[in-house]
């Protein structure tokens, strides 16, 4: 692996990723009339200031259908290896990833995609390799939720057809329980002959040894009172993929909103959460988990946490706070984390005015 080619291998200590920016409403399922509406001129301009602030990635959602309620939360979605070629021609630094639902991409397909996406970024694709959950979607292509243990097994399968197709010189077969593909042969290879960065996000057991044996990057989530408790799991994650030959990087997600003042956003975050919610939409999101009104008897709290719970950290206060709580996480060993804005054009260029300085004055990035 040729680590000038990465953006995701630069001098900056601790990697800052934009996340759920293909996907109306981003991560915050709100109705504010600013919400992010993931129309494709805004998703341009926010990779160009990204890209010129020195972001290093983005990181789409593999979404295919919304949640309903009053905005239709991620109801407008694009496809996200093609979203990721389009802003890869239009930015020359940043990394930008594809989230890749394996069991709905035939991994041919899906390997001639991501060198295409890679040559026109000249090494700048990445992949977000996931194996979905959600049903409803699955019903939409017609296929067949696996068990949970099998959809990792299939995954298996397929990465490692790519990596075959993105190195073997020579034309192969592929024989194994689920695929069975003949006489592969799949060019032109990625860009200067180097994989792209692979991340998975799990949560089981199976699904953190695909990561361990497959990827480069082991994407979870974890709460703010649960840093300490964090760099225990970044050590044991590192420590396993050593024990077998291999390195990864653990990031993890949050959310921004960063102010001038301390209580201007925190009363922003607040709005957000609450009043600004789509409650409509967050009672589909955990109808799909089975968290109904009859079944739970604490549905309203239930209800309450879901817009707090689905952005995972919160980055809430001042440009001073918000690295102080950065640098808290790089502290506990993550590489780097994907966040999330209510509207990414507009609250961008502050963020890159005001608190990447002082991230390069905490050593977290190149000054």
């Amino acid at each position: 692996m040729s680590a000038g080619r990465y953006q995701m291998y630069n001098n900056n200590s601790f990697k800052l990723g934009l996340f759920g920016a293909n996907c109306s409403s981003g991560r915050a399922i709100n109705k504010l009339p600013e919400r992010w509406l993931a129309d494709w001129d805004s998703c341009a301009t926010m990779a160009k200031i990204a890209d010129d602030a020195g972001i290093d990635f983005i990181l789409p959602i593999g979404r295919w259908k919304g949640y309903g309620g009053p905005t239709n939360f991620q109801g407008t979605t694009y496809e996200t290896v093609t979203w990721a070629t389009g802003l890869l021609a239009q930015t020359s630094r940043i990394t930008i990833f594809g989230t890749v639902h394996a069991p709905m991409f035939n991994p041919l397909v899906a390997a001639k995609q991501m060198v295409t996406a890679d040559h026109i970024g000249k090494g700048r694709f990445a992949l977000n390799v996931v194996v979905g959950w959600n049903e409803p979607e699955f019903d939409m292509f017609g296929e067949q939720q696996r068990p949970h243990e099998t959809r990792y097994q299939y995954a298996e399968e397929w990465i490692s057809a790519i990596k075959k197709m993105w190195t073997n010189p020579d034309a192969f077969d592929v024989n194994e329980r689920f695929l069975h593909l003949k006489n592969v042969v799949s060019e032109p290879k990625p860009f200067n002959g180097t994989t792209p960065f692979i991340m998975n996000a799990a949560a089981s057991d199976v699904g953190r040894n695909f990561a361990l044996h497959h990827c480069h990057g082991f994407f979870t989530s974890f709460r703010e009172f649960d840093v300490q408790k964090a760099t225990g799991a970044v050590s044991s994650i590192k420590k396993q993929a050593l024990d077998i030959g291999r390195e990864i990087d653990v990031y993890t997600q949050g959310h921004v909103v960063c102010r001038p003042t301390r209580r201007e956003a925190e009363e922003y975050f607040h709005y957000f959460t609450t009043e600004g919610a789509d409650f409509e939409a967050v009672e589909q999101i955990l109808r799909l988990k089975n968290v109904t009104r009859e079944n739970t008897p604490d549905f309203d709290a239930r209800m309450k946490a879901v817009p707090l719970g689905n952005i995972g950290y919160p980055l809430i206060g001042t440009p001073d706070d918000v690295a102080a709580k950065l640098k808290s996480i790089n502290d506990a060993g993550l590489s780097g984390i994907a966040f999330s804005l209510v509207n990414y054009v507009k609250e961008l260029p502050f963020l890159a005015q005001e608190l990447l300085p002082r991230l390069a004055r905490l050593g977290m990035r190149a000054a």
